[in-house]
């Protein structure tokens, strides 16, 4: 709680004349100062300030206030927030602040972290000895030559505890060091924090040093790569982002902001003029950093992660924001796995531009991504794979989105929507800190009495169906009712059973099939197997028996033998044998249009914008729905018997 004491200190300790000034032009007329309107665009100056009130007004627009208001606006902050940033911008330390904590004051510690800068960067730009030329040399070979150094206040830590003496020296206390976590006490000694490592500056929004990240010059057994500072009262590594003080007003003006993975990343972004760029500190992309760079209005955030295991994980984490930000979360991969700088020196800023412009949904990478963890030509394996994803979407089990979602993953695995909406609901939210599995795990292999070493599990393992299970008549079996397959959409278990009466009227008949032969070729099939079998049976030679043609379905699918005898349709009477050939082949290839209607709707769901590929997808399914009405009208008009 902000107590009225503390808000008219900051109120009396801020220049509104100053603060309004950092962004706004302002010329003196009388007493008042004006100038155009931050707020709303205008070209003849409406905007006025009264220093000796402290008070703003727009003319044309009708806002106005002191300066509580102003940061109000300016920031997008509540009011509570807005002392608070006013507070901090003055160096007062707020009673809300000091309630409960003994300890130096947050403005000792950012004084003692700005002297360690400085002290870093003498370190780095003048110090001698291997520690410092082996540190600009790491930097010069990532094209940060000494301006850049000097822009970014780039430095060296040489450890030893030279910092701390250096610090002692300044006046500051060993109490302040290690709270402001520049050094650690060892053995009753204090020590430098960081040491034999290159510096990067952390600042705050208002520019001044919170926190430090170290990197280490050449690669050392048991050693982290990168260490950063402890959360602290100066910082909070969810809370911040490096570079947002130099990157928020180029947010503001491009309504983009870019979140990259490292330091060195946003520095080679910022000096190839992409300076709306910024990174999370030591930890995943979390809602407070969204919430950062929405003060500044950005109507997009373009996150661009690594291509590898751990940039997919990153990309999974920021899904559970998508429903909390009025920004568009999009998504960009560079080519080859490169990171930004590698790419930027590779191929220039001019190349980087159209890659951003065509940056996907977040959702839609996320999606491609984790799907490709899955072999989906199974019914089995797509019901594992909904369980799979349905763990990645259970944040936004409450979300207005979970229809949208929910209803392209049906689409793509061919499932039933609202099992599909009860599997995400039902699924456990991962913590944010915990890993997640990139790639979907196969059961453990299991072991035959009379076998030696485990091996692939046996084909119905895991992935076969059998017949019955698709079967409505068989519903009302326990163990199928409570299986997890009834998750499978009504067409796919249609689909299935219509692949399966197929295959088995092609071992039964295979020379009646072959006329129909392209027909089959053409299906979209829901299980490789069927296919591989379809296939088999097809390249037979003209005139095999029906056992030959049963062997050639089994030397690419063992397992077939045990399908091929469950065909019904060719055993009922009334129809004469063309005619269930004719009505098999029909129903399957129904089957197959709709699925494949689904599919193009879930592509075009994905797709971001609407392209020549998009033209054509749907060009694709209107042919696709027009053979649907075809065949739906035949097969209507066969007599039930």
């Amino acid at each position: 709680m902000i107590s009225d004491e503390d808000k008219e200190r900051v109120r009396q300790a801020t220049d509104v004349l100053q603060l309004v000034s950092e962004t706004v032009e302002l010329r003196q007329r009388g007493q008042d100062f004006w100038g155009c309107c931050p707020f709303h665009g205008e070209k003849t100056p409406s905007f006025k300030v009264n220093p000796a009130t402290g008070l703003w007004h727009c003319f044309g627009c009708g806002e106005g206030g002191d300066v509580f208001s102003y940061v109000q606006r300016r920031e997008n902050l509540d009011f509570p927030d807005a002392i608070r940033y006013l507070a901090d911008r003055a160096g007062i330390e707020l009673s809300e602040e000091r309630g409960g904590r003994r300890g130096p004051k947050k403005t000792r510690l950012m004084e003692a972290l700005g002297e360690a800068e400085s002290y870093y960067h003498m370190m780095l730009m003048r110090g001698r000895g291997s520690g410092p030329d082996a540190a600009r040399r790491y930097l010069a070979g990532r094209g940060f030559g000494s301006d850049v150094c000097r822009r970014w206040g780039l430095g060296f830590a040489p450890g030893h505890g030279q910092l701390a003496s250096q610090l002692r020296s300044k006046g500051f206390s060993a109490a302040e060091m290690i709270s402001a976590d520049l050094a650690v006490e060892r053995s009753g000694r204090l020590s430098d924090r960081f040491y034999d490592r290159v510096m990067f500056p952390i600042h705050d929004e208002l520019g001044r040093t919170i926190a430090f990240g170290g990197r280490i010059i050449e690669k050392r057994d048991n050693v982290a790569k990168y260490i950063n500072t402890r959360d602290t009262p100066a910082f909070n590594k969810g809370k911040h982002l490096f570079a947002y003080d130099r990157a928020k007003e180029s947010m503001a003006a491009t309504g983009e902001a870019i979140v990259c993975e490292g330091y060195t990343d946003v520095i080679a972004m910022h000096e190839a003029g992409f300076t709306n760029t910024v990174a999370a500190l030591g930890t995943a992309f979390r809602l407070d950093h969204v919430r950062l760079m929405e003060r500044q209005r950005v109507s997009k955030i373009i996150c661009m992660f690594d291509g590898d295991a751990a940039g997919q994980r990153a990309a999974e984490r920021a899904v559970r924001y998508i429903d909390k930000t009025s920004a568009a979360l999009l998504c960009v991969v560079l080519p080859d796995n490169q990171d930004p700088m590698e790419f930027l020196a590779a191929h220039g800023a001019a190349a980087l531009r159209p890659i951003l412009d065509s940056a996907r949904p977040l959702m839609d990478f996320v999606f491609e991504k984790r799907l490709e963890g899955h072999d989906l030509t199974a019914p089995g394996r797509r019901v594992r794979a909904l369980q799979d994803m349905a763990g990645l979407l259970a944040p936004l089990k409450h979300s207005v989105l979970l229809d949208e979602y929910a209803t392209r993953l049906a689409d793509t695995l061919g499932m039933d929507v609202d099992e599909t909406k009860r599997a995400i609901r039902d699924a456990k939210v991962v913590e944010l800190d915990e890993e997640r599995p990139v790639r979907a795990s196969r059961p453990e292999p299991r072991v035959t009495a009379g076998q030696g070493a485990p091996d692939e599990p046996p084909l119905d393992s895991y992935d076969y169906v059998p017949a019955e299970a698709y079967d409505d008549s068989s519903a009302t079996d326990a163990a199928f009712a409570s299986a997890p397959l009834s998750s499978l959409s009504a067409d796919d278990r249609m689909q299935v059973a219509a692949e399966r009466e197929l295959l088995c009227a092609m071992a039964t008949s295979p020379d009646a099939f072959r006329p129909f032969g392209e027909r089959i070729a053409g299906l979209s099939w829901t299980d490789e197997r069927h296919e591989a079998m379809a296939w088999a049976m097809l390249s037979s030679p003209q005139g095999s028996t029906p056992a030959e043609v049963v062997a050639a379905a089994t030397s690419v699918v063992p397992d077939a033998p045990r399908l091929l005898g469950a065909g019904r349709i060719m055993a009922e009477p009334g129809l004469a044998d063309a005619e269930k050939l004719e009505l098999i082949v029909d129903t399957a290839e129904l089957c197959s249009c709709r699925r494949r209607i689904r599919q193009i709707r879930a592509a075009l769901r994905s797709s971001a914008d609407a392209g020549e590929g998009s033209d054509a997808l749907f060009a694709e399914a209107t042919t696709l729905q027009r053979r649907v009405n075809e065949l739906t009208r035949k097969l209507s008009a066969v007599p039930e018997e």
